[in-house]
This record gives C-alpha cells, sequence and structure tokens, in this order.
C-alpha cells in the first residue's frame, strides 16, 4: 500500500544488445529487481527495450519478434513474486501490421499493450517504414506472451496512481497523448523513448517534461535508450527523469555505460488536491469531449516508510538557490511596491503613513513605501515613518527604527502612546500592573488610532505591515495592528520577509548605501516580537513571539501544506518530521502542529475583513481570493484523525 498517497517510481535504462531478446529481457530483470528492491512500485524502461530501438530492418525479421514474445513472457514468469509494475517496450505484431508497443506487467500478468501514436518519419527516424500507428484504437482483447490481455489505448489504476503511457514521439507533437490521457484520469505518465543525443537537446527535452507534467499536473516517468544501441548514425544516452508537476525529482548523470535509473516519489494526493482545485482542467476535460479510455486494475504497489526517500524543503516559500532568491525577491517588491503606487495613483493621496517598531515586517512596508513613491515620481520624504514607543520598546528598536527611517529619506515622526494607554487603561478600570491581553492590545490600538487619524491629517493611505504567518495563526490584535488601508504584507509569509529585508540590504550595499545596508541587518540580527510587555531587568527584548505561537518555520511549512494541497494532520506531521530531521523532536512537532490547527481556526474571523493587499505567492488568505472559510468552523475533523 502507498503511504500518504506516495508513490516510488523508478525510470531505467539497462545495456541494450542490439537485436538480442533474450539478453535485453536478463537486463531489464536486473534492472527490475534493482529498482523494486529500493522500494519502487512502478518501473519504466525504454522504448523497443527487448529488441533495440536501432534494430531497422530487422523488425521484419519473424526471428526477433519472436523472440521479443517469448522474452517478455519469461519475464512475465521470473516477476510472479514481484508486486511492482513494470512497463517495457517492444514489437508486437497484431493483425498485418507490427506496432512499437509498451508492455505494462504486474506480478506475472501483462496488463495490458499500448502502442505507439505518432511514429516520426523525418530527419534521423524512419519509423513508418517498419511499424504502423496506433491512433484511433480502443482496448480491446488481445492473446500475447501466452495470456490473454488488452491491446490499444488504455488506463491503468493501482490503488490512488492511475497510469497512462506514451512513447517518445508522442510527447512531442503539439498535442501529446499524454495530455487526453490525463484529462481521462491518469495521474502518471510512463513515456518509454529513444531519444538521441544531439548538442542541447537535453535541456529541451527536460523542458518538454517538465512543462508538460505541469500543464497535465501529472508525474511524469521517463526512461530512454542508452548504451548498447547501435552507434551507426545516432548516440543514445540513457536519459531517466522522474518529474512532478513541474518539478525535477530525479534524473540520472546519462552516458552511463552500464545504464542509469532515476528513482523518485510522485505525490499522487498532492497531485489530485491540485487538480481538484483547477476548474480549468476539468473544464478542458469537458469541451474536448475525449471518449475515456479502458482502466485495468491492477495491485497497488507496497511500499514502506524507509524506502521513501523523497527529500521535502523545510521552507518552501523560500529558494535555496541563491540566484532563484534573489529573483524572487526582486519580483514580490516589485508586485509590493507596485501594488501600493497604483492605491496611491488611484485615490490621488499624496503620502504614505508607516507604523514603524524596528522589527521585520514594518522595516519591509517602510522599504516598500520608499520604492512605491519612486514609482509614482514621489521623493521618499512623502513617506510619513512614525515611531510610537510604548511599553516594551526597547533602545535597541527604536534606534534601528529611527536610524533606517533617516537612511531611506523618510520623514521620521515620533508619538509616545504610553500617556495615551494609561489614560484608556484608567478609563476602562484596567489595572497597568496586570499584563494581560487587554494591556498588550491597548497599546496595538492605540497606535492603530494614531496612524489612522494621521494618514487622515497628511492627506495619506495608512500602509500594513502585518504579514500572512500573522494572519494564519491570528498573531494580530484585532482592528489594531491587524487593520490598515493597504496592507503590503499580507500575503508574504515570516520566513520570506526575512528574505527579502536580507535582499534589500545586500542591494543596498551593492549600489553604495553602506548605512541603509548596516541597519538593515541590525533589524534582522533582532528578536521577532511585538514588544507589548516590558522589557527585562538588562533593558533587552522580554517577549519573544516565537516561544509563545511556536518557530515560524514551522507554521510557514505547515501552511504552504495544509493550504496548497490540502494535507491532514497524519500526512502534515510526516513531512515535517522528514523536512526537519533531527532539528525538532516529534513532541515538538506534534506540539506545533496542534498549535497551529488550533489558532488557524480561531483567528479566521480576523481575515475576514483583512483589508486589501497584493498577492505575491502561491498562498494567499484574502477573503476576497485564495481562502474562504466560515469564521466559526470546527477543527475537531482535522485533530482527531
Amino acid at each position: 500500500m502507498s503511504i500518504y498517497g506516495l508513490y516510488k517510481t523508478a525510470a531505467v535504462s539497462p545495456r541494450v544488445t542490439v537485436a538480442d531478446p533474450a539478453r535485453n529481457a536478463a537486463s531489464a530483470l536486473a534492472a527490475i529487481r534493482q529498482a523494486a528492491g529500493q522500494g519502487a512500485g512502478l518501473i519504466v524502461l525504454p522504448e523497443l527495450h527487448l529488441s533495440g530501438y536501432t534494430c531497422a530492418d530487422l523488425f521484419f525479421q519473424d526471428a526477433l519478434l519472436s523472440g521479443c514474445e517469448r522474452a517478455l513472457a519469461g519475464m512475465l514468469e521470473e516477476t510472479r513474486g514481484l508486486p511492482a509494475a513494470w512497463v517495457v517496450g517492444l514489437p508486437v505484431r497484431a493483425g498485418d501490421a507490427l506496432y512499437n508497443c509498451a508492455a505494462v506487467c504486474q506480478a506475472g500478468k501483462l496488463l495490458g499493450l499500448v502502442p505507439k501514436l505518432y511514429l516520426p518519419n523525418y530527419q534521423e527516424y524512419y519509423e513508418k517504414r517498419w511499424f504502423a500507428s496506433g491512433r484511433g484504437i480502443e482496448a480491446r482483447p488481445f492473446r500475447f506472451a501466452g495470456q490473454d490481455t488488452a491491446f490499444g489505448r488504455q488506463l491503468f489504476r493501482f490503488g490512488e496512481m492511475v497510469l497512462g503511457v506514451e512513447l517518445c514521439e508522442d510527447l512531442w507533437v503539439p498535442v501529446p497523448p499524454s495530455g487526453l490521457l490525463s484529462l481521462a484520469g491518469a495521474n502518471v505518465i510512463a513515456n518509454l523513448s529513444a531519444s538521441n543525443e544531439l548538442v542541447s537537446k537535453q535541456d529541451y527535452r527536460r523542458e518538454l517534461i517538465l512543462k508538460q507534467s505541469a500543464g497535465c499536473i501529472c508525474g511524469y516517468v521517463y526512461a530512454s535508450a542508452g548504451p548498447g544501441e547501435s552507434t551507426t548514425d545516432l548516440f543514445f544516452s540513457g536519459a531517466c527523469m522522474v518529474a512532478e508537476n513541474g518539478s525535477m525529482l530525479a534524473e540520472n548523470a546519462r552516458f552511463e555505460q552500464q545504464g542509469g535509473m532515476a528513482v523518485g516519489c510522485i505525490d499522487v494526493q498532492k497531485l489530485l488536491s491540485e487538480r481538484r482545485k483547477n476548474t480549468s482542467f476539468r473544464e478542458n476535460a469537458l469541451e474536448l469531449g475525449a471518449v475515456p479510455p479502458a482502466v485495468t486494475e491492477g495491485a497497488e504497489p507496497p511500499l514502506t516508510e524507509p524506502q521513501i526517500d523523497r527529500k521535502w524543503d523545510p521552507t518552501p516559500f523560500v529558494p535555496r538557490d541563491r540566484e532563484a532568491m534573489e529573483r524572487r525577491c526582486r519580483e514580490i517588491l516589485a508586485i509590493q511596491a507596485g501594488g501600493l503606487a497604483k492605491r496611491l495613483s488611484h485615490t490621488g493621496l499624496r503620502r504614505a503613513v508607516v507604523g514603524i517598531s524596528g522589527g521585520l515586517d514594518s522595516t519591509l512596508a517602510l522599504i516598500v513605501a520608499v520604492e512605491a513613491m519612486r514609482l509614482i515620481g514621489k521623493a521618499p520624504s512623502d513617506v510619513l515613518a512614525v515611531t510610537m514607543p510604548g511599553f516594551g520598546t526597547t533602545g535597541r528598536t527604536y534606534e534601528n527604527a529611527c536610524g533606517l527611517t533617516r537612511a531611506l529619506g523618510a520623514e521620521l515622526r515620533e508619538v509616545d502612546i504610553r500617556p495615551a494607554c494609561i489614560q484608556h487603561m484608567q478609563d476602562i478600570g484596567q489595572d497597568p500592573a496586570v499584563h494581560d491581553v487587554t494591556y498588550e492590545n491597548t497599546q496595538a490600538r492605540q497606535r492603530t488610532y494614531i496612524l489612522m487619524d494621521l494618514a487622515n491629517k497628511e492627506g495619506g493611505i495608512l500602509v500594513g505591515t502585518g504579514d500572512l504567518s500573522e494572519l494564519a495563526l491570528g498573531w494580530c490584535t484585532y482592528n489594531g495592528d491587524h487593520m490598515s488601508m493597504y496592507g503590503v504584507n499580507a500575503s508574504v509569509p515570516k520566513t520570506l520577509v526575512r528574505h527579502l529585508v536580507a535582499y534589500a540590504a545586500l542591494k543596498a550595499e551593492r549600489e553604495g548605501r553602506p548605512e541603509e545596508a548596516r541597519l538593515m541587518q541590525a533589524v534582522l540580527d533582532t528578536p521577532v516580537s511585538p514588544e507589548l510587555l516590558p522589557p527585562d531587568e538588562n533593558g533587552e527584548i522580554a517577549q519573544k513571539t516565537e516561544e509563545t505561537v511556536g518557530p515560524y518555520e514551522l507554521h510557514d511549512f505547515f501552511l504552504y501544506h495544509f493550504l496548497r494541497f490540502g494535507f491532514p494532520a497524519e500526512k502534515l506531521r510526516f513531512l515535517a518530521l522528514r523536512a526537519f530531521d533531527g532539528k525538532y523532536p516529534e513532541a515538538v512537532i506534534d506540539k506545533w502542529l496542534q498549535n497551529f490547527y488550533r489558532r488557524f481556526f480561531a483567528s479566521q474571523f480576523k481575515r475576514s475583513c483583512v483589508p486589501d493587499s497584493p498577492k505575491v505567492g502561491s498562498v494567499s488568505l484574502s477573503p476576497r481570493g485564495d481562502w474562504r472559510m466560515p469564521s466559526d468552523a470546527s477543527r475537531e475533523a482535522w485533530l482527531s484523525r
């Protein structure tokens, strides 16, 4: 049985001997056993592997064709006790024609034969000389290799995994069969190929596979012919790849003399989740009105947890590659600043007002506001940055906020909120010595009250600073920092906020503004805190957010997989244990996962009325866009699994 919808797949390219079916069957069996030994439940071999792709006019010889049929029968007998499904290419005689086919097999049974549809007959390829096209052939009863099976277009079901098959050139046509197979229900495509090597061809082939897996929202297992094929005119490298919805899970090094293999775990639950949300995918299926192919049932291949070797990124919002990280930061800052610039232009307001604390979120909002002013031809001084010292403000954050404002050229204004907060607490009968939620929220709401009125007075717009992670966890004061006139950070998770500020610091350093860079780095070095409780005896930050709500990297990880794919709690737990292996004990992950669900479900009422904000990534909690949820929904179904 699969675990959490994960199916381990292997693309293998064993060494081939041209026109020697018995030897090729032996190499295929060895590769199948090796892949199955690693836990692969689906193993894909190259096109025409049992004969060799480069047999040319030998395909007209009965000895070769009969030899391939006997070789397949022998392989079926040898794998009778093997639960893994495997797919191998061979020539098949059907009536008065010869077809280039894929044989789908499992546990000694030939589940079906799928013929190639599009036969290349240009440049170095001349397949129409030997083979007929399988276009228009629906699955029909067929006898082959001593078994009753089906020949023609069909799908194969192995538990949640539904397999479709195409062969080499089928992928290169304008409308590949895999598209129609995916619309008919296939969530994994096997491609048996014999694609020769040319300069730069691998790059194109790789992009083709990634694009097709993305468009079809499917897993794609690609195995191409390799060492041993004839080099009379061509050379084959044995390219093997496993892709999933536009991402490459595994690929081999190619040019391996004894053959190559790529093994990757495809998450079928993730693919199905993406398809359910994608209404265009369903509409495309209805529009084309294709006749669904027959489905042959196979057994779900077994898989154990130790055999799952897929890696999960602990920071899914943050690219690992430095170039990709910088590119993402540039794009996000451009979206944020562009959104605010449009709002300023539309309203005709002349100023952007930002409450600054010396923390990450307000620093990012300040950077964005200054850039937005530049976009509409205004000066940085049109940004009004307001620092509002409260009971928890430390000298460290105060100096960071004031220094960075000056360095960026924005106008700095200071309003001490402590007297107003004390008066307000007296008005409502709150003892200032009691540091409870009322004590904290009094300060947050006082700041928003001041900022809103300052924005009115200055003819400006109040720019919100709260981020996506805070909205998810409800770590914001309702009608306090929760509210603004336009929120620039609302779809940026906390783990990414840090990188955006780091990128802004790097950019400032590169452009010769070292003081900006130094102060941004100082913000990065400061603990995350709302600073609503008094500092410790040394004047340092006493209230640290992650000690209360948990590590943001864990919550961002939960949030990404929960929102993007709807994974249940046990799968989130499994993924987190793998992604953070050795960093967090199981008990810690369990604690904060429970806390994530508790806070997420309890805080929807805050998200139901958040201000406008530009979406910057694949996850957003806007009640007008990506996330619509009742404010009083129960979380029990998520916690009881």
